[in-house]
């Protein structure tokens, strides 16, 4: 994309909103900055990153206290340990390898070409558009930025209108790490999300649902811009025979329960050997009592969102036990939680494909059991359905388990386990099809924001004359050794 090309910003008139003419703004803005300035340095990288650990330990108190407010009850162990731990990780990884992934790497080159060079360099893309959630609001919101500058980018953020007081925390934590050269945040509803979506990024961001997703794919495709799309899905939980119900139940539950189920990753429904569902109904009736013995004023456990997301997932329940679903309410002490904003940990039992909520992702603490009698059935029954962004097999054989991951497909998969993949800063987080394109964190999320640029150098004496016109017998004869003919 040309200079030209790159700071062409659509028109805004007179009386548009003005946090669309304050956008456009910001974007010409590190525009003009990249256009002069370029990329980042190493030295910049390591600096930067450095002073954004400084700031998220700072204020990681803070953090807890702006999210519990957003969401009106959210567990400050929850945000400390899968928000600012997954950040605080992300800083310390990305600084410490930052030099070695900035290295040319040499490439060998094909016979008949040498004695010349090969090599790839990464260089940064320019201005990385980041789109960040609601669900978790700081996480989503710092690891790419993380990615961006670890690959000497610039970056433009739009955060979730639904979490003010952490997006107003984060833009202070930006402000005290970074000087204003090297990114900007803009604030606004849906309808500055699809105009931040249709702005001329080198690489844009979304995390979200599938559906808007959607939207921002084509709002990107005018540009030809480059996503990363992180969506989610119906993420499964499969429990073979030989692991244990209870074990099982356990895990399941601190997957599901954490953040209420507001977890792109977090277990969507179980898949069960039918002989086992009653077992694994009471277990994760007992994990339920002995991990929230208490849930309106537990602030271990998290409330919805807001009312709408609340009332989106009553109505998932309603319209399940309309169409013969048994709704299995786990709350040990029976209390009036919808004054408090949350929704009872539930089991669904005789669920159906005609059920809404076994169609879209739940994104709460809804979890139907799907029971099957063969393993073969439960991975035709994943396969037959959009590929999910994580997938949690539970088994005691570990040839079994690589037989899983070689005849399923998911973005990501912890075995005997949940979440945990998305913890490791050495593996790639991503989706595939429906939940998602493109990965990042650490290495793959340098690779990510960066453009792989392949070198060639000749040398100074070389055989490349030899191909050259007039062609005649010389010619034949190296092609006949080149083609095998």
């Amino acid at each position: 994309m040309s200079a030209a090309q790159s700071t062409a910003v659509p028109s805004t008139p007179d009386d548009i909103d003005p946090d669309l003419v304050a956008m456009h703004g910001a974007y010409t803005e590190l525009r003009t900055i990249w256009d002069t300035q370029g990329g980042l340095s190493l030295a910049e990288r390591k600096a930067l990153l450095k002073a954004l650990l400084k700031s998220v330990r700072t204020h990681k108190d803070a953090v807890a206290e702006a999210i519990d407010a957003d969401f009106a009850g959210r567990s400050k162990h929850e945000t400390l340990i899968a928000e600012v731990f997954i950040v605080v990780e992300a800083l310390k990884h990305s600084r410490a390898h930052v030099s070695e992934w900035m290295r040319a790497e040499a490439r060998e080159v094909s016979l008949p070409l040498q004695p010349a060079s090969a090599k790839v360099i990464t260089q940064p893309k320019g201005i990385v558009g980041v789109i960040s959630p609601w669900n978790y609001p700081f996480q989503l919101a710092l690891l790419p930025i993380i990615g961006a500058i670890s690959a000497g980018n610039r970056v433009m953020l739009k955060q979730s209108e639904y979490t003010p007081r952490t997006a107003a925390l984060v833009v202070k934590i930006l402000a005290e790490a970074l000087p204003s050269d090297v990114y900007r945040c803009v604030e606004g509803g849906p309808k500055v999300g699809a105009a931040f979506s249709a702005l001329p990024f080198d690489h844009l961001v979304f995390t979200g649902s599938t559906s808007v997703g959607r939207k921002v794919m084509a709002a990107a495709a005018a540009n030809l811009t480059p996503l990363t799309l992180e969506l989610g899905g119906k993420s499964p939980g499969v429990l073979h025979s030989s692991f244990p119900v209870a074990q099982f139940a356990k895990r399941i539950v601190s997957g599901k329960l954490l953040n209420a189920g507001q977890t792109c990753i977090a277990p969507d429904y179980v898949l069960v050997p039918r002989n086992q569902v009653d077992a694994f109904v009471e277990a994760t009736r007992a994990e339920v009592a002995q991990t929230y013995p208490t849930l309106a004023d537990n602030p271990d456990y998290t409330a919805i969102v807001h009312d709408g997301q609340l009332r989106r997932l009553q109505g998932l329940l309603d319209d399940a036990t309309e169409k013969g679903a048994r709704v299995v309410d786990l709350a040990p002490a029976g209390e009036d939680l919808h004054a408090k904003g949350k929704l009872a940990p539930t089991l669904l039992l005789d669920v159906t494909d005609e059920m809404t909520v076994m169609q879209d992702e739940i994104f709460g603490p809804v979890l139907p059991v799907v029971p099957y009698d063969d393993v073969s059935e439960a991975l035709a029954y994943i396969n037959a359905r959009p590929r999910p962004l994580a997938l949690y097999y539970f088994d005691r054989s570990r040839r079994r388990a690589e037989d899983v991951l070689e005849k399923t497909w998911s973005g990501g998969v912890t075995i005997n386990d949940v979440l945990l993949h998305i913890s490791q800063e050495s593996l790639p987080f991503g989706g595939i099809g429906p939940s998602g394109m493109g990965a990042y964190h650490g290495y793959r999320g340098y690779l990510e924001f960066s453009h792989e640029k392949a070198v060639f150098q000749q040398a100074r004496f070389n055989t490349i004359g030899l191909f050259a016109p007039p062609y005649g017998r010389l010619v034949d004869r190296l092609l006949r050794v080149l083609l095998g003919a």
